[in-house]
Protein backbone atom coordinates (compact mmCIF):
# COMPACT_ATOMS: atom_id res chain seq x y z
CA UNK A 1 0.00 0.00 0.00
CA UNK A 2 1.52 3.44 -0.89
CA UNK A 3 0.49 6.89 0.52
CA UNK A 4 1.26 10.21 -1.28
CA UNK A 5 2.30 12.95 0.37
CA UNK A 6 3.45 16.57 -1.48
CA UNK A 7 3.46 14.59 -4.72
CA UNK A 8 5.81 12.13 -3.33
CA UNK A 9 4.93 8.41 -3.11
CA UNK A 10 5.97 6.55 -0.19
CA UNK A 11 5.48 3.08 0.19
CA UNK A 12 6.75 1.58 3.67
CA UNK A 13 7.17 -1.95 4.72
CA UNK A 14 7.29 -3.62 8.07
CA UNK A 15 10.52 -4.66 9.68
CA UNK A 16 10.25 -8.04 10.29
CA UNK A 17 8.36 -8.74 7.73
CA UNK A 18 4.74 -10.36 8.22
CA UNK A 19 2.80 -12.98 5.45
CA UNK A 20 0.20 -11.27 7.47
CA UNK A 21 -1.62 -9.03 4.89
CA UNK A 22 -3.70 -7.72 7.65
CA UNK A 23 -0.75 -6.22 9.04
CA UNK A 24 0.53 -2.43 7.62
CA UNK A 25 3.25 -0.49 8.78
CA UNK A 26 0.51 2.46 9.50
CA UNK A 27 -2.39 3.30 10.18
CA UNK A 28 -5.22 5.80 10.02
CA UNK A 29 -3.48 7.17 13.81
CA UNK A 30 -0.42 8.21 11.21
CA UNK A 31 -2.60 10.02 8.68
CA UNK A 32 -4.33 11.95 10.84
CA UNK A 33 -1.62 13.51 12.52
CA UNK A 34 -0.12 14.44 8.83
CA UNK A 35 -3.82 15.60 7.92
CA UNK A 36 -3.93 18.07 10.43
CA UNK A 37 0.06 19.25 10.28
CA UNK A 38 -1.39 19.70 6.36
CA UNK A 39 -4.63 21.90 7.75
CA UNK A 40 -2.67 24.30 10.21
CA UNK A 41 -0.11 24.54 7.60
CA UNK A 42 2.43 22.89 10.23
CA UNK A 43 5.01 21.49 7.72
CA UNK A 44 7.91 23.67 9.01
CA UNK A 45 8.29 23.05 12.60
CA UNK A 46 10.89 20.18 13.11
CA UNK A 47 9.67 17.71 15.37
CA UNK A 48 10.22 15.26 17.61
CA UNK A 49 8.15 11.93 17.25
CA UNK A 50 7.33 8.77 19.21
CA UNK A 51 6.39 5.33 18.77
CA UNK A 52 7.02 5.83 14.73
CA UNK A 53 7.18 1.51 15.15
CA UNK A 54 8.22 0.97 11.05
CA UNK A 55 9.27 5.02 10.29
CA UNK A 56 6.44 5.94 8.54
CA UNK A 57 6.47 9.38 9.96
CA UNK A 58 10.09 9.35 10.25
CA UNK A 59 10.23 8.88 6.57
CA UNK A 60 7.36 11.14 4.98
CA UNK A 61 8.65 14.10 7.25
CA UNK A 62 12.13 13.77 6.66
CA UNK A 63 12.80 17.00 4.92
CA UNK A 64 11.65 18.49 8.33
CA UNK A 65 14.97 16.46 10.04
CA UNK A 66 12.66 14.64 13.01
CA UNK A 67 14.01 13.68 16.05
CA UNK A 68 12.73 10.25 16.42
CA UNK A 69 13.07 8.22 19.78
CA UNK A 70 14.14 4.84 19.19
CA UNK A 71 12.34 2.49 21.71
CA UNK A 72 13.04 -1.19 20.01
CA UNK A 73 16.17 -2.19 18.16
CA UNK A 74 13.73 -3.40 15.16
CA UNK A 75 12.07 0.01 14.87
CA UNK A 76 16.02 1.32 14.35
CA UNK A 77 16.29 -1.01 11.93
CA UNK A 78 12.64 -0.16 10.36
CA UNK A 79 13.37 3.01 9.90
CA UNK A 80 16.56 2.93 8.33
CA UNK A 81 15.42 0.47 5.96
CA UNK A 82 12.32 2.47 4.52
CA UNK A 83 14.48 5.72 5.12
CA UNK A 84 17.17 4.10 2.76
CA UNK A 85 14.51 2.62 0.70
CA UNK A 86 13.16 6.27 -0.36
CA UNK A 87 16.34 7.93 -1.58
CA UNK A 88 16.75 9.41 2.29
CA UNK A 89 20.19 10.36 4.05
CA UNK A 90 19.57 9.19 7.31
CA UNK A 91 21.78 12.39 8.92
CA UNK A 92 18.30 13.78 8.58
CA UNK A 93 17.16 12.05 11.24
CA UNK A 94 18.37 12.01 14.56
CA UNK A 95 17.83 9.22 16.38
CA UNK A 96 18.06 9.34 20.47
CA UNK A 97 17.21 7.33 23.17
CA UNK A 98 14.09 7.00 25.22
CA UNK A 99 16.13 8.05 28.46
CA UNK A 100 18.11 11.06 27.29
CA UNK A 101 17.96 14.25 28.62
CA UNK A 102 16.89 16.42 25.51
CA UNK A 103 19.61 18.89 24.60
CA UNK A 104 17.15 20.73 21.54
CA UNK A 105 14.65 22.70 22.28
CA UNK A 106 11.28 21.81 20.35
CA UNK A 107 7.41 23.41 19.32
CA UNK A 108 6.31 19.88 18.34
CA UNK A 109 5.85 16.80 19.55
CA UNK A 110 4.09 13.85 17.92
CA UNK A 111 3.07 10.68 19.94
CA UNK A 112 1.25 7.90 18.43
CA UNK A 113 -0.10 7.06 22.17
CA UNK A 114 1.19 3.41 22.86
CA UNK A 115 -0.42 0.65 24.35
CA UNK A 116 1.76 1.05 27.81
CA UNK A 117 0.40 4.37 29.51
CA UNK A 118 3.44 4.18 31.87
CA UNK A 119 5.39 4.25 28.59
CA UNK A 120 2.85 6.92 27.49
CA UNK A 121 3.98 8.82 30.61
CA UNK A 122 7.55 8.42 30.41
CA UNK A 123 7.50 9.80 27.03
CA UNK A 124 5.43 13.03 28.42
CA UNK A 125 8.16 13.28 30.92
CA UNK A 126 10.89 13.38 28.60
CA UNK A 127 9.29 15.71 25.94
CA UNK A 128 8.03 18.05 28.88
CA UNK A 129 11.37 18.97 29.68
CA UNK A 130 12.18 20.20 26.29
CA UNK A 131 9.22 22.10 25.05
CA UNK A 132 9.12 25.76 24.48
CA UNK A 133 6.21 27.32 26.20
CA UNK A 134 3.93 27.69 23.16
CA UNK A 135 5.00 24.43 22.17
CA UNK A 136 1.99 21.72 21.05
CA UNK A 137 2.02 17.84 21.41
CA UNK A 138 -0.16 15.83 18.87
CA UNK A 139 -0.93 13.09 20.14
CA UNK A 140 -2.82 10.09 17.69
CA UNK A 141 -4.95 6.87 18.67
CA UNK A 142 -7.44 4.51 17.09
CA UNK A 143 -10.67 5.25 18.44
CA UNK A 144 -10.82 1.57 19.48
CA UNK A 145 -8.06 1.71 22.17
CA UNK A 146 -9.21 4.81 23.60
CA UNK A 147 -8.50 5.00 27.59
CA UNK A 148 -9.75 7.83 30.32
CA UNK A 149 -6.19 7.25 31.81
CA UNK A 150 -4.59 8.65 28.74
CA UNK A 151 -6.15 12.41 29.33
CA UNK A 152 -5.60 11.69 33.33
CA UNK A 153 -1.75 11.64 32.59
CA UNK A 154 -1.64 14.15 30.24
CA UNK A 155 -3.42 17.00 32.51
CA UNK A 156 -0.42 16.40 34.49
CA UNK A 157 1.84 18.13 32.03
CA UNK A 158 -0.77 20.26 30.34
CA UNK A 159 -3.13 23.17 31.32
CA UNK A 160 -5.10 22.31 28.15
CA UNK A 161 -6.22 18.73 26.53
CA UNK A 162 -8.41 18.92 24.01
CA UNK A 163 -9.87 15.81 21.32
CA UNK A 164 -10.36 16.09 17.80
CA UNK A 165 -13.46 14.79 16.16
CA UNK A 166 -12.84 11.10 14.68
CA UNK A 167 -11.47 10.19 11.32
CA UNK A 168 -11.34 7.08 9.99
CA UNK A 169 -12.13 5.83 13.02
CA UNK A 170 -9.28 7.28 14.61
CA UNK A 171 -8.55 10.62 16.90
CA UNK A 172 -5.87 12.94 18.12
CA UNK A 173 -5.50 14.08 21.30
CA UNK A 174 -3.97 17.99 21.15
CA UNK A 175 -1.72 19.09 24.14
CA UNK A 176 -0.95 22.75 24.94
CA UNK A 177 0.31 25.28 27.67
CA UNK A 178 2.81 22.93 29.60
CA UNK A 179 2.47 22.81 33.06
CA UNK A 180 5.29 23.43 35.52
CA UNK A 181 6.16 20.15 36.52
CA UNK A 182 9.16 18.34 38.26
CA UNK A 183 10.67 15.44 36.31
CA UNK A 184 9.14 12.45 37.75
CA UNK A 185 10.30 9.00 38.68
CA UNK A 186 11.28 6.87 35.75
CA UNK A 187 11.93 3.26 37.72
CA UNK A 188 9.13 1.42 39.00
CA UNK A 189 9.86 -1.99 42.35
CA UNK A 190 8.27 -4.96 41.36
CA UNK A 191 8.86 -8.54 43.53
CA UNK A 192 9.09 -12.23 42.33
CA UNK A 193 8.68 -12.99 45.86
CA UNK A 194 9.08 -11.57 48.94
CA UNK A 195 13.20 -11.96 48.88
CA UNK A 196 13.78 -10.27 45.64
CA UNK A 197 12.85 -7.16 44.11
CA UNK A 198 13.49 -5.96 40.69
CA UNK A 199 13.58 -2.25 39.35
CA UNK A 200 12.49 -1.42 35.78
CA UNK A 201 11.64 1.77 33.79
CA UNK A 202 7.95 2.50 32.99
CA UNK A 203 7.23 1.36 29.66
CA UNK A 204 8.75 -2.40 30.11
CA UNK A 205 6.49 -5.03 29.71
CA UNK A 206 4.56 -6.10 32.83
CA UNK A 207 5.01 -3.10 35.03
CA UNK A 208 2.31 -3.77 37.85
CA UNK A 209 3.97 -6.94 38.83
CA UNK A 210 6.00 -10.29 37.22
CA UNK A 211 3.47 -11.24 34.68
CA UNK A 212 2.08 -14.82 35.17
CA UNK A 213 3.94 -16.39 32.85
CA UNK A 214 7.19 -15.80 34.23
CA UNK A 215 6.09 -16.48 37.64
CA UNK A 216 5.22 -19.68 36.32
CA UNK A 217 7.86 -21.09 34.36
CA UNK A 218 10.24 -19.49 37.07
CA UNK A 219 8.73 -22.13 39.63
CA UNK A 220 10.18 -24.89 36.90
CA UNK A 221 13.16 -23.36 35.28
CA UNK A 222 16.00 -26.20 35.71
CA UNK A 223 19.57 -25.11 35.48
CA UNK A 224 22.30 -27.96 35.95
CA UNK A 225 25.69 -27.80 36.76
CA UNK A 226 27.11 -28.01 33.13
CA UNK A 227 24.65 -25.33 31.40
CA UNK A 228 27.96 -23.38 31.70
CA UNK A 229 26.75 -20.82 28.74
CA UNK A 230 22.90 -20.03 29.43
CA UNK A 231 21.01 -17.68 27.05
CA UNK A 232 17.81 -15.23 28.07
CA UNK A 233 15.92 -14.42 25.19
CA UNK A 234 13.55 -11.48 24.92
CA UNK A 235 15.17 -10.93 28.77
CA UNK A 236 12.80 -8.01 29.47
CA UNK A 237 13.81 -6.59 32.97
CA UNK A 238 16.16 -9.91 33.75
CA UNK A 239 13.95 -11.85 36.34
CA UNK A 240 14.80 -15.34 34.34
CA UNK A 241 18.38 -14.53 34.34
CA UNK A 242 18.16 -13.94 37.88
CA UNK A 243 16.50 -17.52 38.91
CA UNK A 244 19.28 -19.13 36.21
CA UNK A 245 22.26 -17.37 38.04
CA UNK A 246 20.38 -18.39 41.66
CA UNK A 247 20.96 -21.93 40.15
CA UNK A 248 24.63 -22.01 38.48
CA UNK A 249 26.06 -18.69 39.50
CA UNK A 250 29.51 -19.34 37.97
CA UNK A 251 27.36 -19.67 34.41
CA UNK A 252 28.01 -17.42 31.82
CA UNK A 253 24.64 -15.56 30.81
CA UNK A 254 23.89 -13.54 27.55
CA UNK A 255 20.20 -11.11 28.29
CA UNK A 256 18.75 -10.40 24.74
CA UNK A 257 16.03 -8.11 24.16
CA UNK A 258 14.34 -5.71 21.44
CA UNK A 259 13.68 -3.25 24.22
CA UNK A 260 16.17 -0.60 25.26
CA UNK A 261 13.91 0.01 28.04
CA UNK A 262 14.39 -3.59 28.97
CA UNK A 263 18.17 -4.10 28.35
CA UNK A 264 18.95 -0.91 30.65
CA UNK A 265 16.64 -2.37 33.26
CA UNK A 266 18.25 -6.05 33.37
CA UNK A 267 21.91 -4.35 34.10
CA UNK A 268 20.56 -2.37 37.10
CA UNK A 269 18.66 -6.03 38.36
CA UNK A 270 21.71 -8.43 37.32
CA UNK A 271 25.09 -8.13 39.10
CA UNK A 272 27.27 -10.72 38.11
CA UNK A 273 30.52 -10.55 36.36
CA UNK A 274 29.23 -13.04 33.66
CA UNK A 275 26.47 -11.39 32.25
CA UNK A 276 26.07 -9.70 28.88
CA UNK A 277 23.58 -7.30 28.13
CA UNK A 278 22.73 -6.99 24.39
CA UNK A 279 20.27 -4.62 22.45
CA UNK A 280 19.30 -6.87 19.73
CA UNK A 281 15.75 -8.02 18.11
CA UNK A 282 17.92 -11.63 17.00
CA UNK A 283 20.88 -13.42 17.54
CA UNK A 284 23.01 -12.66 14.71
CA UNK A 285 25.81 -11.80 17.30
CA UNK A 286 26.24 -15.16 17.82
CA UNK A 287 27.94 -18.31 16.33
CA UNK A 288 26.51 -21.84 15.81
CA UNK A 289 26.43 -24.22 18.75
CA UNK A 290 27.28 -21.19 21.66
CA UNK A 291 24.78 -22.15 24.47
CA UNK A 292 23.80 -24.96 26.75
CA UNK A 293 21.00 -23.10 28.02
CA UNK A 294 18.48 -20.90 26.39
CA UNK A 295 15.00 -19.92 28.04
CA UNK A 296 12.80 -17.14 27.38
CA UNK A 297 9.01 -16.00 27.81
CA UNK A 298 9.15 -14.98 23.71
CA UNK A 299 7.34 -12.34 22.63
CA UNK A 300 3.43 -12.22 21.08
CA UNK A 301 2.24 -8.77 21.72
CA UNK A 302 3.77 -6.12 20.32
CA UNK A 303 1.70 -3.30 21.18
CA UNK A 304 -1.78 -4.04 20.19
CA UNK A 305 -0.79 -6.78 17.86
CA UNK A 306 -0.73 -10.48 18.53
CA UNK A 307 1.60 -12.35 16.08
CA UNK A 308 3.66 -15.35 16.53
CA UNK A 309 5.56 -15.05 13.08
CA UNK A 310 8.41 -13.37 15.11
CA UNK A 311 8.82 -15.77 17.87
CA UNK A 312 9.01 -18.41 15.47
CA UNK A 313 11.78 -16.81 13.76
CA UNK A 314 13.80 -16.61 16.82
CA UNK A 315 13.09 -20.16 17.47
CA UNK A 316 14.73 -21.41 14.35
CA UNK A 317 17.76 -19.08 15.89
CA UNK A 318 17.54 -20.25 18.92
CA UNK A 319 18.54 -24.13 17.11
CA UNK A 320 21.31 -22.82 15.65
CA UNK A 321 22.45 -21.18 18.45
CA UNK A 322 22.36 -24.54 20.65
CA UNK A 323 25.38 -27.04 21.17
CA UNK A 324 24.44 -30.53 20.38
CA UNK A 325 22.06 -31.40 23.32
CA UNK A 326 21.76 -28.08 24.11
CA UNK A 327 18.13 -27.40 26.03
CA UNK A 328 15.53 -24.54 25.02
CA UNK A 329 13.33 -24.23 27.91
CA UNK A 330 10.42 -21.66 27.47
CA UNK A 331 6.60 -20.56 28.75
CA UNK A 332 3.58 -19.88 26.33
CA UNK A 333 0.02 -19.39 26.38
CA UNK A 334 -2.03 -22.74 26.06
CA UNK A 335 -3.74 -21.31 23.31
CA UNK A 336 -0.75 -20.74 20.92
CA UNK A 337 -0.50 -24.00 20.83
CA UNK A 338 3.25 -24.14 19.64
CA UNK A 339 4.16 -27.51 20.15
CA UNK A 340 3.33 -28.59 16.05
CA UNK A 341 5.85 -25.57 16.06
CA UNK A 342 8.39 -26.63 17.81
CA UNK A 343 8.53 -30.01 17.16
CA UNK A 344 9.40 -29.00 13.31
CA UNK A 345 12.29 -27.30 14.62
CA UNK A 346 13.74 -29.67 17.61
CA UNK A 347 15.00 -33.16 17.92
CA UNK A 348 12.35 -34.10 21.47
CA UNK A 349 9.54 -31.56 22.46
CA UNK A 350 7.88 -32.18 26.11
CA UNK A 351 5.93 -30.68 28.27
CA UNK A 352 7.64 -29.89 31.83
CA UNK A 353 4.52 -28.37 33.28
CA UNK A 354 1.03 -27.13 32.44
CA UNK A 355 -2.08 -24.93 34.02
CA UNK A 356 -5.10 -23.86 32.68
CA UNK A 357 -3.18 -21.06 31.28
CA UNK A 358 0.63 -21.42 30.49
CA UNK A 359 2.81 -24.54 29.32
CA UNK A 360 6.78 -25.08 29.70
CA UNK A 361 8.30 -26.95 27.10
CA UNK A 362 11.96 -28.46 27.34
CA UNK A 363 12.93 -29.06 23.66
CA UNK A 364 16.40 -30.69 23.00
Amino acid sequence: MNYSHKDTNYSIVRYPKSDNKSLKAWSAADEHLLKHLSENNAFSQQPILYNDRFGFLSTVLSDLQPFTVINFKSQEKALEINATKHGIDLKQISKIKPLDELSASFDLALIKIPKSLDLFRLQLDQVHQALNEDATVICSFMTKYFSRKTIDIAENYFEQCEQSRAWKKSRLLILKKKKKVAKKQQLNTISLDKTKSFKQYYGVFSGKNIDYATQFFAEHLEVKATDNKILDLASGNGVLAHVALSQNPNAEIHLVDDSLLAVESSKINIDSKNAHFHFSDNLSAFDNNTFDLVISNPPFHFGFETNIEIALSLFEDVKRCLKKGGVFQLVTSNHLNLKTHLFKLFHKVKIVAQNDKFVVYHCQ
